[in-house]
């Protein structure tokens, strides 16, 4: 079998948690990026469940957008946050 060369760029965390983990699984990063490699290619589809994060919503940075203007021209309100602990 011929092999190819890929290079991903990622940033350090994600790669040192990536490598901490694959080393207790007993494998590199190649062999899981090949096991993934594989499965998308068997199953034509991402292998997991994509979303997308609510945080990032229209409605949401529209929010966040009119409460920094608010908070820019001084009108802004303050909340108090009770522990309940």
């Amino acid at each position: 079998m011929a092999t190819a060369t890929i290079s991903i760029r990622m940033d350090a965390d994600t790669k040192k948690s990536m490598e901490a983990v694959c080393r207790d699984l007993g494998m590199s990063m190649t062999t899981a990026f090949t096991i993934f490699a594989k499965k998308v290619g068997r199953e034509r589809r991402i292998p997991f469940e994509l979303t997308v994060d609510p945080f990032y919503s229209e409605e949401n940075i529209a929010h966040l957008r009119r409460s920094i203007a608010a908070l820019e021209e001084g009108r802004f309100v303050s909340h108090e946050l009770i522990d309940d602990e």
